[in-house]
């Protein structure tokens, strides 16, 4: 997911993961995934990079609980928490060597729920906001990664980061570049914190069947990370899905 203007505080984002929708019910959020409890939580039709946003992770019952964190992953080891502002994404072919995610990748995966995401295409025009979303009334699952940072005055932020993948036949059309969608059937192994099976979790991380995306062209209402509405995802008037 990438974005053409500027977000305030996490710098211009080409070629990322950067922007995706979570609208689905807590209750269809807390059936798809086994949660126990999900807290009621607003619609969120923009989800920017900087803001606080929903993951969900193994808790230490052996259950799995959804928190709040930032999204920037701030490594452990930071002296400047800003350094997550670039760290929205993650890329999969290189997360198990980078010293910002390879910690994170052994111990703290996370899932974030999404409804669909965000990217601009390339044209003769412009850059056209593309809504993609998956084919069933479902939630995509984006494998991430968190991290806990504390300050030096003791303050502690979680934060994550969205793995990135190369893209399946749908999404070429549009970007070189997509999220990790995880299958239902992975959703236990990527969240044990126990699995320290690198080339095992490393085989998750693969482009999501495009037979099972859909994708439209909305209006440049999205670009403004201010803007969160239902409009953000609706076709622009005259069009149909892209592909």
């Amino acid at each position: 997911m990438g974005r053409p203007d500027r977000l305030t505080g996490a710098g211009t984002i080409h070629g990322m993961c950067g922007r995706y929708a979570l609208t689905t019910p807590a209750d269809v959020i807390a059936s798809v995934f086994r949660l126990i409890d999900v807290p009621q939580m607003p619609p969120r039709y923009n989800i920017a990079p900087t803001q606080s946003v929903a993951a969900i992770r193994a808790a230490e019952s052996g259950d799995r609980d959804i928190s709040m964190l930032h999204w920037g992953l701030i490594p452990f080891w930071a002296k400047d928490p800003a350094i997550g502002n670039r760290m929205i994404n993650a890329r999969s072919e290189t997360v198990r060597e980078k010293p910002a995610f390879r910690a994170a990748f052994k111990r703290r995966r996370c899932i974030l729920p999404a409804t669909g995401f965000y990217e601009w295409q390339k044209t003769d025009e412009g850059k056209i906001p593309t809504y993609i979303f998956p084919k069933k009334d479902d939630l995509f699952a984006l494998a991430g990664l968190w991290e806990c940072w504390q300050s030096p005055e003791g303050d502690e932020v979680e934060s994550c980061t969205i793995l990135t993948t190369s893209p399946n036949a749908l999404m070429k059309r549009i970007h070189d570049r997509m999220p990790v969608i995880l299958a239902p059937d992975a959703f236990d192994a990527w969240l044990d914190p126990k699995n320290d099976d690198g080339d095992e979790v490393s085989r998750m991380l693969k482009a999501f069947p495009a037979r099972s995306m859909k994708t439209r062209a909305v209006s440049t209402f999205v670009n403004s990370p201010r803007n969160d509405s239902p409009r953000c995802v609706e076709a622009v008037e005259g069009t149909d899905s892209l592909f």
